[in-house]
């Protein structure tokens, strides 16, 4: 055997289940997204906040509720160093509401509007649009209760799916009312489903007696046709929570942004009050959720702050990519190809001995704060031609044998096909005067 031969190793890592790579064939669209959340969050007003990835779990015990099906299963619970319970977060409201409460940002300015964007994690059930760790952009509003500011976040999330082209969107709105009225509801609602345990799926039977609300929300067949022969919510909200209902109702009309009143929609979280609501999309099938969010004026205070109205929304940033990627595909509309941050400028270099001179200019361009790009690969000016017409480039920039012997550089116009000679020191002050007269 020859010891010299190397032992081929087969590579067998993969990405953990229910955890995606975000590649650049796909990043074009998160990109979008991003940006799109971000001009209008702070459109309107909010400021980033960024917390932590992991928080102490006795914040989500406390703020989204013992009994949910978040805590109880879904959560990623460790000790760290120093034995105590850690979490990485579920979800993004309790973190930015503790970050609001631990710098009592409420002493300097009571109402306060903050957004974020990042990763979350569940140990949830992967499949399409819903990943073990995933992604949100979401906001808060903190220190008011007028339902206008319900209306408000609404409006926001729509005016992102707008701005990234996402057709046939539908919101969905209630009201899971207050802790005046809604324990009588609770009852009420438990003693009819309790008349059809029998028929309810094996979790619902399990939520009767930790979250009996969570039934109404339901997909399986069986529990949904039960739900549909419940007493409705509405027909038990406080005059107060009747009011604020009626009042984001007739606001959303009168700004033109139509809703379905759906007296099934709850939140697995227990901290929502009031206002409830989804924005929804067809082709994700049953979970079809691509924003969620409402109203949690108990939700600070819970947490051992002082009682201060707020409200919000987080998009699932995977499930609107999603959608997005389905509208594309029905309108033949979507590529595979790479599409990013694309340079203006290719340089070329024709041998070993032009390559350095093509580096410094490469150099001497980008300090310009000029886009341009480079062969590292010691391939032919055929070959690098090719590079150039494929990254879609307005100029290349030919360094030669010829070209260093004289000093200068010859510069194509790809799109005339108008060629100039410059000296090499001349060249980012010709690529921005040209960059100036186009935007002049």
């Amino acid at each position: 055997m020859d010891v010299n031969t190397e032992k081929k190793v087969e590579y067998t890592f993969k990405a953990p289940r229910g955890t995606v790579d975000i590649l650049p064939t796909k990043w074009t669209l998160w990109r979008n997204l991003e940006e799109a959340g971000r001009q209008e969050f702070e459109l309107s007003g909010y400021y980033e906040i960024r917390t932590p990835v992991f928080e102490d779990t006795r914040l989500f015990i406390r703020s989204i509720g013992e009994a949910t099906d978040i805590v109880e299963k879904e959560m990623y619970t460790f000790s760290d160093s120093e034995d105590s319970s850690i979490t990485l977060r579920p979800e993004n409201t309790a973190p930015v509401m503790r970050a609001y409460l631990e710098y009592e940002l409420y002493k300097t300015k009571k109402f306060q509007k903050f957004y974020y964007i990042g990763p979350q994690f569940r140990k949830e059930r992967p499949q399409a649009g819903r990943l073990r760790q995933f992604h949100q952009m979401g906001i808060e509003a903190v220190g008011a209760t007028d339902p206008l500011l319900d209306v408000e976040t609404i409006s926001v999330a729509t005016r992102i799916f707008d701005r990234i082209g996402l057709k046939g969107y539908k919101i969905k709105i209630n009201s899971i009312g207050c802790e005046q009225c809604r324990p009588v509801f609770r009852t009420i609602l438990k003693e009819k489903l309790c008349d059809h345990k029998n028929g309810l799926c094996e979790l619902c039977q399990s939520r009767l007696n930790r979250n009996v609300f969570r039934i109404l929300d339901c997909k399986n067949e069986g529990c949904k046709s039960i739900s549909h022969h419940m007493p409705s919510i509405n027909d038990y909200l406080c005059e107060s929570c009747q009011s604020h209902a009626k009042a984001v109702r007739e606001a959303l009309l009168e700004i033109g942004i139509p809703y379905i009143a759906d007296a099934h929609l709850v939140r697995g979280l227990d901290y929502y009050t009031k206002t409830v609501y989804e924005i929804t999309h067809s082709s994700l099938g049953a979970r079809d959720a691509i924003c969620a969010g409402g109203r949690y004026d108990n939700l600070i205070s819970d947490i051992g702050g002082p009682s201060i109205g707020s409200v919000g929304f987080a998009i699932g940033m995977e499930a609107t990519i999603l959608a997005l990627e389905n509208v594309m595909a029905k309108h033949k509309t979507f590529s595979q190809e790479v599409c990013g941050p694309s340079p203006s400028i290719y340089i070329i270099s024709i041998s070993e001995e032009t390559k350095k001179h093509g580096f410094c200019l490469l150099n001497l361009l980008r300090k310009a704060n000029l886009s341009a790009d480079f062969d590292y690969e010691g391939r032919s000016l055929k070959a690098q031609m090719r590079t150039a017409n494929k990254l879609g480039v307005k100029y290349v920039v030919v360094v030669g044998p010829d070209e260093l012997a004289r000093g200068d550089v010859k510069i194509k116009v790809m799109e005339t096909g108008e060629e100039v000679v410059l000296k090499q020191n001349e060249v980012p002050r010709w690529f921005l005067n040209k960059d100036a007269s186009m935007k002049s």
